[in-house]
């Protein structure tokens, strides 16, 4: 009998533990398995003392035991299957909270678009069919100005945890950073799964990880979209390419055929009507994939009627360059190598000496020289240091920095930071890029300093010195009419762009009842029944990298760098002897970025004073002390002071140390 009792309780407690660690991969134990382990180990006390009563058990007790062992299980099986259920944590207002998204059914395509849907940047979409998952870019966003001390943002992979032996493969579309910048934390995060990509798109992830981790780049597995025709099958989908012009050299397309839709990504597209090497690029075949087609288009440029054509930036460039009687110093995206290309060419043709300048400028070129894209004239290049060996009016610098931003080559070059380029009067400054969502200000204030230094600035509002790789309102029709899809979703820019891009489409005749606009981790799903928006969505809240740390700040410390930057800090240190509990010495106050103590005598006094209040009345003699409530009084009863005196808020940070 007590052998059968010990038996009972160590099954019993097996099934308290069982319950306690259904748990979501986050670690987030669900409510509930909660309730119901509470339940058991509340059953468990009750046979306990049962058994220790009574000796013996009718067989009509043993029939309602057995039942309620079978209940048992079956309430185990269940906290299995919702433990199973919970695949990804999100973050609100500041609390983690599970969310239950249910596994993909048999037949059914599921799309989750990561990042990029309310954004500009953090570009990641997630395919999955049974099985099978296949990712479209894992793109970098760059900090916003509440983000202090955030070096960029990447998405957040939750989704894919304890499935990375599911997916098959990774496809960038082209080499920008809001495509590739996160792919050296992601793909490490992942396993490395195989990256699939053209040639140069490769070559610039493959530098990326390098910097970031030397000898990161060899753990890749990676094949080459040598062929833009190739098909690659990766688990149940079937990978087809297409070519699209876009600002970089190898942009490409992908159109994912599985058995019950075709989604086809264009990734950064556009449509140039006038092209400089006369090579026009249609999207007229796309309309011969499979049904139900699913048109997934980028939709930054869905507010713009109309852009101009790469051949009048180059004619216009080519212009200055020829009638600038100094030095001309261009601002450019790094990345735009067939710009680049154009510009080398012409300025051996006239004689010009070219200057690289930026990590990123000298880092591209070379690349794009290794692969043969790019073939410079000798002698054309030379060293930044070397210009002043030349006349003015035979030197052009190809730099970066257009965007503002602090360490970058143009802002060195106005803050005369810069080791071998000091500005003239004669100089000309070109702006030959667009701005990215979020610089506004900082590249405002890198032309007004500009201006005060040069009398020559060019920039779009002056004259058209560049074209963005975007897809115009007109473009976004015009392909929608072509492709004739079933189904449509804008991605890749901000929210209230999406919604113009599905009313550009419900324009041409298309129909509203099959536009999706998704948010950042929206679900839908295709079938052979149609489609649906699930209610549940996976985790797309930022990641912050901050230096080396990935994902180890939140919102909680953004708050406090915020509130640090605004006003300040206000450090009280207090010692407390242990057995009078009276302060011991003098108490000392730090504060940064709130005043300066010197020269605010009485604040500073009054904050003591304070102090003084709040530990005589929660302390005693007879009683412990609460260390930590005294700290909570003290910064309360000081915040309020401080904020009635100054009406600023700094960070106040008590520390009561018993000696």
């Amino acid at each position: 009998m007590k052998k059968n009792q010990g038996n009972a309780e160590s099954a019993t407690a097996k099934k308290i533990t069982k319950a306690q660690r259904n748990t979501s991969s986050s670690g987030v134990v669900s409510r509930t398995a909660q309730k119901n382990a509470e339940k058991l180990r509340s059953n468990a006390t009750k046979n306990k003392t049962a058994k220790k009563s009574t000796k013996r058990t009718s067989a009509k007790t043993k029939k309602a035991s057995v039942k309620k062992t079978r209940r048992k299980g079956a309430r185990k099986q269940t906290l299995r299957t919702n433990a199973e259920r919970i695949v990804s944590s999100t973050f609100s207002n500041g609390e983690q909270c599970s969310v239950r998204i249910p596994k993909t059914e048999k037949g059914t395509l599921r799309i989750i678009p990561i990042g990029g849907q309310e954004e500009v940047g953090r570009n990641m979409t997630i395919f999955e069919y049974g099985k099978d998952i296949v990712i479209v870019d894992m793109g970098m966003q760059f900090p916003e100005e509440d983000m202090p001390g955030v070096d960029y943002i990447v998405p957040n992979i939750s989704y894919l945890k304890g499935k990375e032996k599911n997916i098959r493969g990774v496809i960038f579309t082209h080499g920008h950073l809001d495509h590739i910048g996160a792919a050296p934390i992601l793909l490490k995060q992942l396993g490395y799964p195989p990256v699939i990509a053209r040639d140069l798109t490769l070559a610039l992830i493959k530098k990326k990880l390098e910097d970031q981790d030397p000898g990161s780049s060899e753990k890749m597995r990676t094949i080459s979209v040598k062929n833009i025709n190739r098909k690659i099958r990766l688990g149940e989908f079937i990978a087809n390419f297409f070519e699209v012009e876009h600002s970089i050299m190898d942009s490409m397309g992908v159109a994912l055929v599985t058995p019950v839709g075709t989604p086809i990504h264009l990734g950064d597209w556009t449509i140039n009507h006038d092209p400089v090497d006369g090579n026009k690029i249609t999207y007229e075949q796309l309309n011969k994939f499979p049904e139900p087609r699913i048109l997934m288009l980028e939709s930054l440029g869905s507010i713009k009627q109309e852009a101009n054509s790469e051949k009048t930036v180059q004619h216009n460039i080519e212009q200055l360059i020829q009638e600038a009687k100094g030095r001309i110093i261009l601002g450019m995206f790094s990345s735009q190598i067939k710009r680049i290309k154009l510009l080398l060419q012409y300025a051996d043709r006239i004689g010009r000496k070219v200057a690289l300048d930026g990590y990123s400028m000298r880092t591209n070129v070379e690349v794009a020289q290794q692969l043969g894209y790019l073939k410079v004239s000798k002698n054309l290049l030379i060293p930044i240091n070397e210009i002043d060996r030349y006349p003015d009016n035979k030197v052009l610098v190809l730099c970066t920095g257009a965007q503002g931003e602090h360490n970058a080559v143009l802002n060195r070059i106005v803050t005369d930071n810069h080791r071998f380029i000091k500005l003239k009067k004669s100089d000309t400054i070109v702006f030959s890029s667009s701005i990215i969502p979020g610089n506004e200000r900082s590249i405002q204030r890198l032309k007004d300093n500009l201006y005060r230094k040069c009398d020559n600035v060019i920039h779009s509002s002056i004259l058209d010195v560049h074209t963005g790789g975007h897809a115009t309102a007109g473009d976004i029709q015009t392909v929608v009419k072509m492709v004739q899809p079933q189904y449509f979703i804008p991605i890749y820019a901000n929210y209230f762009m999406l919604k113009e891009a599905g009313n550009l489409a419900v324009k041409t005749g298309f129909s509203p009842k099959r536009i999706a606009v998704l948010d950042n981790g929206g679900i839908i799903e295709f079938n052979k029944k149609g489609s649906r928006i699930r209610k549940e969505k996976a985790d797309a809240s930022y990641v912050f990298v901050d230096g080396l740390g990935v994902g180890d700040i939140g919102h909680v410390v953004l708050r406090d760098r915020q509130m640090l930057a605004e006003d300040g800090m206000y450090v009280i240190t207090v010692l407390i002897d242990g057995k009078s509990k009276e302060i011991v010495g003098n108490m000392q106050v730090t504060s940064r970025g709130f005043i300066y103590v010197k020269d605010n005598f009485d604040l500073v006094n009054e904050t003591k004073v304070h102090v003084k209040k709040v530990i005589k009345k929660t302390t005693s003699k007879d009683t412990k002390m609460d260390y930590r409530q005294v700290e909570n009084d003290i910064r309360d009863r000081v915040g309020e002071y401080l904020f009635q005196k100054t009406q600023r808020r700094p960070m106040i940070l008590p520390v009561v140390i018993e000696v």
